[in-house]
Parts: C-alpha cells; structure tokens; sequence
C-alpha cells in the first residue's frame, strides 16, 4: 500500500486554495491547510468533512510548521505573495516539491510582470534553490475543479519541471483533481503556460470564451 503524503497547502481559504483542497481531499493524501484567516481555512475543513467524513484534513494556522510536515508544499497564492511565502518556507523545503500555480499577471491583465525570459515559476525556483518547484494548476480556473469532464472527457492541465520523479508526482496530484495531466517539459515552459493563461483570461473577460472546450481539443 502506497504511503500517505503529506500535503501543506497554502492559501486554502482562497479560491484556487479551497478548490484544490476539496480536490484533493479525495485522493489517499493528509491535507495541512494553512492562510492569514484560520476562521476561513476551517470552514474549508469543515465542508470537506461534511462530504467526506474519511478526509485527512486539518486546519493550521503556520504556513511554516505545514510546510515543515509536508512532503508537497502547493503555494496556492497569487504570484506578488509567493515571495513572502517562500521566505516563511525557505529552510523546511529543502529538497520537497513545491507547486507553483501563480500567473504574474498585471494590474490590466494586458501582459505578465515577469521578464520575457522568465515566469512566476522561475523566479520561485530562485527564492527556493533547494526545493523541486513545479508548475501546475495555472491553467485551470477555481470553478472548474467541479467539472473537470466535459462530455465524458478529462480537461487538460499541464505540469512542467525539471525533477522527472517530482513532476510525476505533480502529474499524480493533477490526475486526483480530476483532469487529464500533460507533462509539457522543464520549468523554462512555465513562461508559455502562464502567457497561455493570459490569452484565455484576455478572452474570456472579451468573449466569454470557453477554456475548457479549447484544452479538450488537444485529446479529442
């Protein structure tokens, strides 16, 4: 039998942070969800009980002692907090996963603040030279976490890193969430993945695109 993982995920009263708790909470994982507002992290706790009382699931109020007991750290914020956060997590981290699901958007979401040849990932990467960072989950909304098939079909999400046994375990994470993983190369392809996010928040907010139609073509 598989050993249980630990997982600190940070920023889980937020959006994307209670998504990928409720998300994960279905997989064989111990869940640390830990964010500024204990209140709000324990209502997430307490609504994953309610649907699954077998849940390994709590509530902490030290993004550090979660991440401290975590095997995978997910800093589920956005990407002007990550160095906060990594400086909170920088000396338990070594050599753990930490996901990175930021997208370095601008104020106007007209463009990314990040320099070209660099992403949000990246820039992680550098904060936590010790860690494995692995990008994940940018490209998937928080309200599609409850339906991630379409038509019978699996929504794609990518994962890029440079560690091959951390990004297969990134790829296990995304496949409980319930979306089909796709492996789309080293950390250097969060820059892409994260301009792809752009263009779909760009045309969503002009046309009421639908993302999730345009990530199914790829598997159809």
């Amino acid at each position: 039998m598989k050993t249980m993982q630990t997982i600190a995920i940070i920023g889980a009263s937020g959006n994307m942070g209670s998504a990928i708790s409720k998300s994960l909470a279905k997989g064989n994982y111990r869940l640390l969800l830990c964010a500024n507002e204990l209140d709000k992290v324990q209502a997430v706790v307490d609504e994953i009980k309610v649907n699954n009382p077998a849940a390994e699931v709590e509530a902490i109020d030290c993004t550090r002692e979660a991440s401290w007991e975590a095997d995978i750290i997910i800093a589920a914020v956005p990407y002007a907090a990550e160095q906060e956060v990594a400086e909170k997590i920088r000396e338990v981290a070594n050599q753990k996963i930490v996901i990175s699901i930021a997208n370095p958007l601008n104020d106007t979401y007209d463009g990314l603040v990040t320099a070209p040849d660099s992403s949000a990932a990246e820039e992680l990467q550098k904060l936590l030279p010790n860690s494995k960072v692995v990008k994940a989950f940018n490209t998937t909304f928080a309200a599609d976490f409850s339906t991630p098939v379409i038509d019978g079909k699996q929504a794609d999400a990518f994962v890029a890193g440079e560690d091959e046994a951390a990004v297969q375990t990134v790829a296990e994470l995304v496949s409980t969430a319930g979306f089909n993983p796709i492996v789309a190369g080293g950390l250097a392809v969060s820059g892409t993945l994260e301009r792809m996010q752009l263009l779909l928040i760009q045309l969503n907010m002009k046309y009421g695109y639908n993302w999730l139609a345009g990530w199914k073509i790829l598997h159809q």
